[in-house]
């Protein structure tokens, strides 16, 4: 008993040190506010709280860890940043689309439910900012006609960002539909010496807005970001906040700060979004909706880092795991992945669920008392039993779709179709020989580095996850 009471009093103490007051254990609200954080390639071991021996600072990232769910076993549904937002929106694995044609045409299709289209008809106040990369009815455009296909057709209310990564031009800002200036001029490729040609500074030659700095766009995001927040009130309807910021994807452009110095540019890149996480907290902290509102923070998918840059730098941007973005290795889509909501989540817990970004449509379904539609999110689970600590596991299996490749998982089994990384590391791919191994078997309980390839010697359960895989297509 007395282990009890010291144990409620240390969690009550440290919700009311992060400002926000309500104690676990309190039944879950319907209509919480809905924050997502999306960084855009940062590794699993970045966060100082997901790899302890990360030479990167983020305090701020930490500090959602301590007051909230660490998730230990979190993917994304796409190794890149395309499919993995649409997984993230709408629920689905990826290979449902096809291909994506993200310069010429919008991925989602006209009427689809996506988490901004759930929350609105529920009354819901919806904003995004940041990278859409979901593309617009034909391309992103360079005339400064107004897009459509994009957020506001989605069921956001407002948008502010760009359509996609920060080395892709046309390089414009969007407000809701119509560009901010139309970009008429041009720019130059930009490059780092000594970084390979997509790390450092990178951006491709093209189409620029007259005024439009690579270097301001992280600011400039939270800065919206910031002001949606700070223009909430206590009578305003509940709110849906998707920030998705362009870095520390390409180009990496830290801004002259106190750093600790470490990985280089990369490393000082991701502790300035770190200090943006940190402008977003304190502006809800401001706001008085703390305890009325669920964060998310995570990635969209691995890093570029490559081994010589953990060799030179000393720091493993994907952990102890292998690969990274764009592969099926572990380092390409097992994502830092944290949940606060105070009063629900109790702070400094760690899950062991294996889950996926196609979750979230499902959880605030199940938050909200309200069914999805027949049909929509069908790859999507209810992580509230996981969040309010009803359950300690729901379904442990969730598959991985990425480029032309697949993945997936049941408990501690991970399947991967083909051999090499089938991304940016090498060997990208490797032919199979005669009566050698056709794919990639691991188990991560005892192999979380993917090294012993046991395809040959457990034919069982390659079988078993084929015909899970295949099911999964059905």
């Amino acid at each position: 008993m007395m282990l009890s009471i010291r144990l409620l009093v240390l969690l009550m103490t440290t919700l009311a040190l992060a400002g926000c007051a309500n104690a676990p254990g309190d039944p879950p609200r319907s209509r919480p506010n809905v924050v997502i954080v999306l960084a855009d390639d940062m590794g699993y071991g970045d966060p100082g709280c997901f790899h302890a021996s990360s030479r990167i600072k983020t305090p701020n990232i930490n500090r959602l860890a301590r007051e909230g769910m660490r998730f230990v076993d979190a993917h994304s549904p796409g190794a890149w940043c395309v499919p993995s937002r649409y997984g993230l929106l709408t629920g689905q694995y990826p290979f449902r689309v096809g291909k994506f044609h993200v310069g010429r045409e919008a991925v989602l299709d006209v009427g689809q439910v996506t988490l901004a289209s759930f929350l609105q008809r529920q009354g819901y106040s919806t904003a995004m900012v940041g990278k859409w990369h979901l593309g617009f009815d034909g391309g992103p455009k360079t005339t400064g006609e107004d897009l459509h296909g994009g957020p506001l057709d989605h069921g956001f209310d407002q948008f502010f960002g760009i359509h996609a990564s920060l080395d892709i031009p046309p390089y414009y800002y969007i407000r809701n539909r119509t560009p901010v200036a139309p970009p008429t001029e041009r720019i130059e490729a930009s490059g780092s010496d000594g970084w390979t040609n997509i790390q450092g500074a990178f951006w491709r030659e093209g189409a620029i807005a007259p005024g439009f700095v690579h270097a301001e766009v992280l600011p400039k995001f939270v800065d919206e970001a910031v002001a949606f927040l700070d223009g909430q009130r206590d009578d305003s309807p509940p709110f849906f906040l998707y920030v998705a910021l362009a870095a520390p994807h390409t180009p990496w452009l830290p801004k002259p700060r106190e750093s600790s110095g470490a990985a280089g540019m990369y490393g000082d890149f991701t502790e300035q979004v770190d200090d943006e996480v940190g402008r977003i907290l304190k502006a809800l902290d401001r706001s008085g909706k703390c305890d009325d509102t669920l964060v998310v923070f995570t990635s969209d998918n691995g890093p570029v880092w490559y081994p010589d840059d953990v060799e030179r730098s000393g720091h493993s941007s994907v952990g102890e795991f292998r690969g990274m973005k764009s592969d099926s290795y572990e380092g390409g889509h097992r994502m830092p992945f944290v949940v606060r909501w105070p009063g629900t989540v109790a702070p400094g817990v760690t899950s062991e669920q294996t889950i996926c970004f196609t979750d979230l449509l499902a959880t605030l379904s199940d938050i909200s008392g309200v069914a999805l539609p027949d049909g929509v999110g069908r790859d999507s689970h209810s992580l509230l039993p996981v969040l309010s600590a009803e359950a300690l596991t729901t379904s442990r299996r969730h598959t991985v779709l990425k480029a032309n490749a697949s993945v997936v998982r049941q408990q501690n089994w991970k399947l991967i179709t083909h051999l090499g990384s089938g991304g940016f590391s090498s060997p990208r791919r490797v032919k199979p020989v005669d009566g050698g191994p056709r794919g990639q078997l691991y188990d991560l309980s005892k192999d979380p580095g993917e090294r012993d390839n046991l395809w040959s010697r457990r034919p069982d359960v390659v079988a078993r996850l084929q015909a899970v895989l295949a099911g999964e297509r059905h």
